[in-house]
């Protein structure tokens, strides 16, 4: 793999990074300037600061704010982010610990992915949407924009204890609308300058904002979630203010969005190679979503090299099962078409699913102890995505748990059509959601208190997070969770190989040109997936370019680095001690990760 050592390899932070090293006074320094831009980026991002519960106290207020979506404020992001690479690089590197090291370099990624963003001056390009896997040139598209988000994270984030949590609730829907139109004009804005989503995303888009629509304002998740949390602490009946809200703001608001939206004249384009700096663009969101300097032909290349080897891998096990005839793709979709292999395509079915999840949960917690000594508890609620989000929303997802325990990690299950399902592809989707993926890194965060804010509020490195929850999914064969399920591993396999099937549609997409279809079609005889799902993640893709490629690039690098540590140390190498040193690392771009782990292999040859 070609991962650029540019950050730290010739510079004196990298040999910061070895345990032990002398510090001078200047860790104090630093930390008063990471204390001072986390107190910025809270105030900046005050869903941030819900989701981590840290909108109490003197950042009470922040809890009635949403952030501010204009362009306005959006189109000086940029310049935020080198006013603060300009300070953090004030401070020597030489003279910090470790630790401090660390956090200088992670930070800095973290701002330079940030200011470069600035050069694209359209979509969501900024440290936020580089740290949430949101990057992209949409401002609204089937799966961003305030349509799709602000219900969610106020009924699952937004906590109703007392009448001040309710008004700040109230609060946060005048916001609402007043983000709506924000969206709204910077998406005429972006239209001017020929940046239109295609038309196969612009029609999901607008059938979820016309049946947003269709929902009388009374009966509105905004509206009822708020009603029901106030009731159930005494607070009185909400609905009445709520609804009004709703009726006379906010729907009004995503009325005007709709018209926007319908007035637009996209093309079947799929590729972010039509815009203005197309390739730049790219190689920036290929930058974003793998923190590596790979180019889109050696994504594509990879890809490509993966996807037989492991091809050639899941035929053997076919055969193994009576399966022998058709391409490996041909085979898996029969697979995932046999009834004895799918739940009830119904609620009930659904609800089968919900209760199978907890089950693997469980057992995969039984097993940490071969793969940790962090003994973390990582919490993890299972729930169904929104019905009302289901359409553009991806096929999983996990919102990591707050930082004073109060709410756990949320693994979502898009369970929009049961037969995207088959029993043997649920367990590795929950080791890579739940534990020992997402939850379990993310729980390092929440619960030790080991990372200082800053570390966490900038923890959304795509190769990193994405790439450890799929080398999750390896740690539970390799220690045995499938040696009575032979079709649970053929579907390990499976998602593995889809992973590796995203490094090829993605830089096909965007960096060669294929149309939608081409990627659809390509894709389903790489996975043999339902085609419902497969066209459901061509289009993500076409929504977020870049963010797929993370997943088997940082996969890739974990399992080279580990390889490398274990060949350096032979007997003395220890499997929990590897995967303790990656998720105490936090989450860093690739190229630090490879620093660290360098560091800790010399530390323990010495």
């Amino acid at each position: 793999m070609n991962i650029s050592r540019r950050h730290l390899l010739a510079s004196a932070a990298a040999a910061a990074f070895v345990p032990g090293t002398a510090f001078a006074a200047t860790d104090t320094q630093i930390d008063a300037l990471f204390a001072q831009l986390s107190d910025a980026l809270l105030v900046d991002t005050p869903e941030l600061a819900t989701a981590l519960a840290l909108d109490k106290g003197k950042r009470a207020p922040l809890k009635s704010r949403l952030s501010d979506a204009s362009w306005a404020h959006t189109g000086q992001d940029h310049v935020f982010c080198s006013d603060w690479l300009a300070k953090l690089k004030a401070v020597p590197a030489a003279g910090l610990s470790a630790d401090a090291a660390l956090n200088k370099a992670v930070t800095e990624y973290a701002l330079e992915l940030g200011r470069d963003g600035g050069r694209f001056g359209f979509g969501q390009n900024t440290l936020g949407a580089a740290m949430s896997e949101s990057a992209g040139p949409y401002v609204v598209s089937q799966q961003s924009g305030s349509y799709v988000s602000t219900a969610e994270f106020l009924d699952s984030q937004h906590t109703v204890e007392t009448k001040a949590d309710a008004q700040a609730w109230l609060g946060r829907m005048e916001d609402f609308a007043k983000v709506l139109d924000q969206e709204t004009d910077r998406v005429k804005r972006d239209a001017g300058m020929g940046v239109v989503m295609p038309d196969f995303l612009m029609a999901t888009t607008l059938g979820q904002l016309q049946a947003t629509l269709k929902v009388p304002a009374e009966q509105q998740r905004i509206v009822g979630s708020l009603t029901e949390k106030a009731k159930a602490k005494g607070l009185g009946d909400y609905a009445p203010q709520a609804t009004k809200i709703v009726a006379d703001k906010i729907l009004p608001a995503m009325n005007r969005q709709l018209a926007a939206l319908a007035a637009l004249k996209p093309t079947h384009d799929a590729g972010v190679w039509k815009l203005k700096d197309g390739e730049a663009y790219y190689d920036w969101l290929l930058k974003v979503g793998t923190t590596t300097t790979m180019t889109p032909d050696e994504v594509h290349k990879m890809g490509l090299e993966q996807n037989n080897a492991l091809e050639a891998r899941m035929d053997g096990l076919l055969k193994k099962q009576g399966l022998s005839k058709g391409t490996v793709g041909e085979r898996m979709t029969a697979l995932s078409h046999d009834p004895k292999n799918l739940f009830p395509e119904n609620d009930a079915g659904r609800e089968q699913i919900i209760a199978y999840l907890n089950k693997l949960v469980g057992q995969s917690r039984s097993q940490m102890p071969k793969l940790s000594a962090l003994k973390l508890k990582a919490p993890v609620l299972v729930k169904r995505v929104p019905p009302d989000i289901q359409d553009g929303a991806p096929q999983g997802y996990m919102n990591s748990g707050s930082l004073d325990g109060s709410r756990p990690s949320i693994y979502y299950i898009n369970l929009k059509h049961v037969s995207t399902w088959p029993r043997y592809s649920l367990p590795t989707l929950t080791h890579h959601e739940g534990i020992p993926g997402h939850a379990w890194q993310g729980a390092y965060l929440t619960e030790t208190g080991k990372l200082p804010l800053i570390r966490i509020l900038l923890s959304g490195f795509n190769a990193y997070v994405e790439g450890w929850a799929l080398y999750a999914e390896q740690l539970t064969d390799e220690i045995g969770m499938y040696e009575d399920d032979p079709l649970g591993r053929l579907g390990w396999l499976a998602g593995l190989k889809m992973r590796a099937g995203r490094l090829v549609v993605d830089t096909g997409l965007h960096a060669k040109r294929w149309t939608r279809e081409h990627a659809i079609d390509w894709f389903q005889n790489c996975t043999g997936s339902p085609r419902n799902g497969v066209t459901s993640e061509v289009d993500r893709y076409c929504a977020s370019p870049g963010q797929a490629c993370g997943y088997k690039v940082g996969h890739t690098e974990l399992v080279r680095l580990r390889e490398k540590m274990h060949g350096a140390l032979g007997a003395k190498f220890d499997l929990r001690d590897y995967n303790d040193t990656v998720v105490k690392a936090g989450a860093v771009p690739m190229t630090v990760l490879a620093q660290v782990i360098d560091a800790h292999t010399a530390a323990l040859k010495r």
